[in-house]
């Protein structure tokens, strides 16, 4: 039942408003007595000095006793809130109007009294005869005058009988206005305080809700058109913050999903790739085996030189694997270093000369500049360069032309292979760099069904390069890549 923050809340409220509510009566209470006390003596400031003079108690400069015992005996009866005490100079009691069993000091402090009479700010509080504990307001004058004064008269203004009324009204009056005022303005309080939290918790209840879905659905379906709000609070950044915190889940399982796929897709064509070389092989070697005695010197040689192809293309299957795995495994490169990418081009062109002649292909080699520089893993770059010669070389048919051009602009060195294979068509171009791709059984190009040009997106992607892809069916194929131009 008090799990919920919307029932945290209101308890929280509650606690919170009788709290205040408490402390709100105890500040009215002291508030109300204080300005009372205030207020009471500077009414009755001159009191005592009034009733010197109203009462006749000096006569020729001496205190007249007997009307001074008049005057106890008179406001006994006519004013019982106040009692009148006449004190020496040293603040001991010499006489009194009140009960003889009641006066429990024998004398009173001088402070206070020496406080009032030179005018300090009220109220001031003096000893009450009557305990030993309590202080009230009071009024005080020096009789028989203040310039030869022999005693004090001492007015306390708040007596025994003034407490015991005052006891009475807060209980009957005073408490009961406070407690339905307390109760009122709690209740109040409380509606509103929970109309409120209400309010508040909505966005949390809906954003749990969504929290809630997304969670059931396995993390795999974000529910979206959530409506805008314009205050942009501690909610809402929540809520917004979960929104693309989802989306980045959604997304990554997506991507998690397509790898898997590909890894399927990986495997399955790996699978395929590697068990024909395998069954070729296996299938020599095993006629080999078995017809050794029938086949003659030249057919042996022959099968022996199928079964080595057959393994060297699985051996480099299985190599290019592996380059692409540690290649698709980096972040980064750690063999950087500045080099001319013009002399390295040179020595790669040597390397596919000889095949080029072997089938009539002119290969040329077009550099605008002899000293080209870039930033980058050489052996990474040369195998690039490699690959889409080998490429070229490929698909390009007997006596073609192959053109290797490098070219510069401010910024970066450009780099071109043109070759005059059948062509790819339009929505075969970005396929061709997946692993193991092969063509439409339309398309005139050779099937590539190998991993030379992922490896070459790869290595183009480390360099913070991409490598793109000119073609028409019948017209060749030119792949461009460009690395940063570093100047010495």
């Amino acid at each position: 039942m008090f799990r919920t923050l919307y029932a945290k809340l209101s308890l929280s409220l509650i606690a919170l408003l009788i709290i205040m509510g408490i402390f709100y009566t105890l500040l009215s209470f002291s508030t109300a007595r204080y300005y009372f006390q205030e207020t009471s003596q500077n009414l009755n400031l001159d009191l005592a000095q009034n009733l010197v003079a109203d009462q006749k108690l000096v006569q020729d400069g001496q205190i007249n006793k007997t009307a001074l015992s008049n005057t106890f005996m008179k406001y006994m009866v006519i004013n019982p809130s106040i009692e009148i005490y006449l004190l020496d100079l040293t603040g001991n009691i010499l006489s009194y109007s009140a009960d003889p069993g009641q006066v429990k000091r024998n004398s009173v402090s001088l402070k206070p009294i020496k406080a009032f009479l030179n005018g300090k700010k009220l109220p001031l509080l003096g000893d009450d005869p009557r305990s030993h504990e309590r202080q009230k307001i009071f009024s005080v004058t020096p009789v028989p005058s203040a310039t030869e004064a022999e005693a004090y008269l001492y007015v306390v203004l708040q007596g025994t009988q003034y407490d015991t009324v005052e006891q009475l009204i807060k209980e009957s009056l005073l408490w009961k206005q406070t407690g339905l005022a307390f109760i009122g303005s709690l209740s109040i309080g409380l509606i509103i305080g929970l109309l409120l939290f209400k309010k508040l918790t909505k966005r949390l209840n809906h954003l749990s809700e969504k929290i809630g879905q997304f969670h059931d659905s396995d993390f795999s379906f974000l529910v979206t058109g959530d409506k805008t709000s314009k205050s942009n609070d501690e909610i809402d950044q929540l809520n917004q913050t979960f929104n693309q915190m989802a989306q980045r889940i959604v997304s990554q399982l997506n991507e998690l999903k397509q790898q898997h796929n590909l890894r399927s897709e990986l495997v399955a064509n790996v699978s395929h790739d590697l068990r024909t070389p395998v069954a070729i092989l296996h299938g020599y070697l095993e006629t080999l085996d078995l017809k050794v005695n029938q086949l003659s010197a030249i057919e042996q040689r022959d099968y022996i030189k199928q079964a080595l192809l057959s393994s060297e293309r699985l051996n480099r299957l299985i190599s290019e694997l592996f380059d692409l795995a540690s290649l698709e495994a980096r972040d980064s490169l750690n063999n950087m270093e500045s080099f001319n990418l013009s002399e390295l081009a040179h020595d790669v062109i040597q390397k596919f000369q000889l095949k080029a002649k072997e089938r009539q292909i002119n290969l040329t080699m077009k550099i605008t500049e002899a000293a080209l520089f870039v930033r980058g893993d050489i052996a990474l770059i040369e195998r690039l360069f490699e690959n889409l010669l080998g490429n070229a070389l490929k698909f390009t048919p007997n006596q073609g032309h192959i053109d290797f051009c490098l070219k510069t602009n401010e910024k970066k060195i450009i780099v071109s292979i043109k070759d005059e294979g059948p062509g790819i068509p339009k929505d075969e171009i970005e396929k061709i760099f997946e692993r193991f791709y092969q063509g439409k059984k339309n398309n005139n190009r050779a099937k590539p069904g190998g991993l030379g040009l992922a490896i070459a997106r790869r290595i183009a992607d480390l360099h913070g390069g991409n490598i793109n892809v000119e073609s028409r069916p019948g017209q060749g194929a030119v792949f461009t890549f460009s690395l940063p131009k570093v100047t010495h």
